[in-house]
């Protein structure tokens, strides 16, 4: 959004510095002005912003319209790749798992820290144990380009938040695998989520979309009901609170796009890898 320029020329040297040079580089500027770009690099200028889900569709196209990218990586524009071996490590993975749909980074902050929040797991796992999981970090992943071809892109409408869990889910019903590799750091700085002030709304409201959008009739009351528990225990907020509830309100009102409730094998799939989709 225009307001990070000298994060942004780090992350792109972190990019320029890998041993796997990538075939394409898009910025997208998400209603703002773009800033100076180096040569190599394809800037896009949105005239309003799109939201996250928006901003990358727009980026996704793009890529795409070259004809010659076969994964995609998206990174946040503060963020930062340590290491030198990211895209070479993701080419070997790729090319070892015609399956492998979407690989999650580990997101840390300059001490190496990895919030909780940035572990795609239920409970206190360790940051530093990866293998399949069923959903990713929107900070910092790779996914095919096949996968997109087949399941679509992020979902438009959600704007913020959850829009990674609606195409994981997707990716996952169509037979695709997820993982979390976090050998593949992203530095951030460590932050909070509530920072931005339409995050209680739009986190109810995405979270209503995202279970009529993809999940079975069944759970779908579950699903919503366990994280209204959630929400009751862990917020401290009052006006928190009642944004929640009005974006609830909001999500049940509106539609959320076409509905494709995943198959059962799915469901058991997930709950096999440890995150059943009722919480």
């Amino acid at each position: 959004m225009g307001s990070r320029p000298a994060e942004l020329r780090a992350l792109l040297d972190s990019v320029d510095a890998q041993d796997h040079p990538p075939t394409r580089i898009v910025v997208v500027s998400n209603g703002a002005p773009l800033p100076e770009l180096p040569e190599h690099v394809t800037g896009v200028e949105l005239p309003e912003n799109l939201g996250v889900s928006g901003g990358r569709n727009v980026a996704m196209e793009r890529l795409r319209a070259f004809g010659d990218v076969d994964v995609l990586v998206d990174l946040d524009d503060d963020g930062l790749l340590v290491g030198a071996d990211v895209f070479s490590r993701l080419a070997a993975l790729y090319g070892e798992d015609p399956g492998l749909g979407i690989v999650s980074f580990r997101i840390a902050d300059e001490t190496g820290f990895t919030q909780r929040r940035h572990v795609p797991r239920i409970g206190n796992t360790d940051p530093l144990r990866g293998g399949p999981v069923t959903t990713f970090l929107g900070g910092g992943h790779a996914l095919s380009m096949r996968m997109l071809e087949r399941i679509g892109g992020w979902p438009d409408d959600f704007f913020f938040t959850h829009e990674e869990t609606d195409l994981a889910w997707r990716a996952l019903d169509d037979g695709w695998r997820i993982l979390y590799a976090p050998e593949l750091v992203l530095q951030h700085p460590r932050t909070e989520p509530t920072r931005h002030g339409v995050y209680y709304r739009m986190t109810a409201r995405n979270r209503v979309w995202l279970a009529k959008r993809n999940l079975p009739a069944l759970l779908v009351p579950l699903y919503l009901g366990s994280w209204t528990a959630l929400t009751l225990a862990r917020t401290r907020s009052a006006p928190g609170l009642r944004a929640w509830f009005a974006g609830f309100a909001e999500g049940v009102r509106t539609p959320c796009g076409r509905r494709r409730p995943m198959r059962w094998s799915t469901v058991w799939l997930m709950a096999r890898l440890g995150r059943p989709p009722v919480v």
